[in-house]
C-alpha cells in the first residue's frame, strides 16, 4: 500500500516539477527540495518492492532496507545543507523540520540493523519511521509547490 502511494505521489510531484521546471532550477531551495522529495518517494517504492520478493527472510529485508535507505538519508542531509547555504527561498527550511526528517531516516536505518541482527521488532521501527517520513515527503512536496507559487507572484 505504501509503495503504491509513493509511486503515485512521485508521479504527481514529477508532473508538478515539470510544469514549473524553470522556477525550480532558478532557486536552490526548490531544486534541492525537489531532489530530496523525489529521492524519498523513490526509496519508499523500492523498499516496498524489494520486500515483496518471495523466498527471503526478514534479515534480507533488513539488508535491502538498509542499503536503499542510506541513499535518501545522505541525499536529504546533503541537499538541506546545500539549500541553507546557497538557497534563495527559506520556505520550510527550519532546523526542526530537518531534525524530524533526519530522525525518520535514522530510525529506518536502526530498524534495518535490528532486522539484520535478528530482531523482528526492527520491522516495526523501520515501518513506522517510513510512514512518518512519507508524511514529510508529502509536506515537502506541498512546500515545494507553495514556494513555487510565491516565486510566481
Amino acid at each position: 500500500m505504501v509503495g503504491g502511494g509513493a509511486a503515485a505521489l512521485a508521479g504527481l510531484v514529477f508532473i508538478a516539477m515539470s510544469i514549473n521546471l524553470s522556477i525550480i532550477t532558478r532557486d536552490a531551495t526548490h531544486k534541492n527540495r525537489a531532489i530530496a522529495t523525489m529521492t524519498g518517494f523513490t526509496a519508499v517504492f523500492v523498499i516496498c518492492a524489494l520486500a515483496l520478493i518471495g523466498n527471503q527472510n526478514y534479515r534480507w529485508i533488513g539488508v535491502e532496507w538498509l542499503a536503499v535507505s542510506l541513499v535518501p538519508t545522505i541525499t536529504y542531509i546533503r541537499v538541506y545543507v546545500r539549500a541553507r547555504k546557497i538557497g534563495k527561498s527559506s520556505v520550510g527550511l527550519s532546523v526542526g523540520r530537518f531534525i524530524a526528517g533526519t530522525s525518520c531516516y535514522v530510525a529506518q536505518i536502526a530498524g534495518s540493523i535490528l532486522l539484520i541482527l535478528g530482531y523482528v521488532a526492527g520491522l516495526y521501527v523501520a515501518s513506522v519511521a517510513m510512514v512518518l517520513s512519507f508524511a514529510f515527503f508529502i509536506s515537502g512536496a506541498w512546500l515545494l509547490i507553495t514556494g513555487i507559487r510565491q516565486n510566481q507572484d
